[in-house]
């Protein structure tokens, strides 16, 4: 089994962005009549990946085990209860960047750990 290298955060966020655009291109080739939905989840043998895209172009991404169904309902809420209740209406946030608010690091984290599919395990 060939090893796993580690790759650094800023190159895994241009890899997953570059990943999300060509999926998104595809889907809304294949089915243009379809693109307000069209592209809700894939997945792997090992995950699925949920993504939620807002009018103006944030973009939620969440990975989860298999098992677990359509999650837009989340998304939707992590973006708006979260996202743009703590960041985009706080003056101190700017948008645009990296989000640096603890306080919605901390809320988003207290909801992630309350939903009812979501399971702790060591690595």
């Amino acid at each position: 089994m060939p090893s796993l290298q580690r790759v650094a955060p800023q190159e895994e966020y241009k890899l997953m962005y570059g990943m999300l655009f060509s999926i998104r291109s595809f889907v809304s080739k294949m089915s243009p009549l379809d693109m307000k939905d069209g592209f809700l989840a894939f997945q792997t043998s090992r995950y699925k990946l949920h993504y939620y895209e807002t009018p103006t172009g944030i973009k939620v991404v969440m990975n989860t085990d298999l098992g677990v169904g359509p999650i837009r309902d989340v998304l939707h809420h992590i973006y708006s209860a979260l996202y743009v209740e703590l960041v985009v209406k706080n003056p101190l946030c700017p948008l645009g960047q990296t989000v640096q608010s603890e306080l919605f690091r901390s809320r988003l984290d207290s909801y992630v750990r309350s939903l009812p599919f979501f399971s702790a395990r060591a690595g």
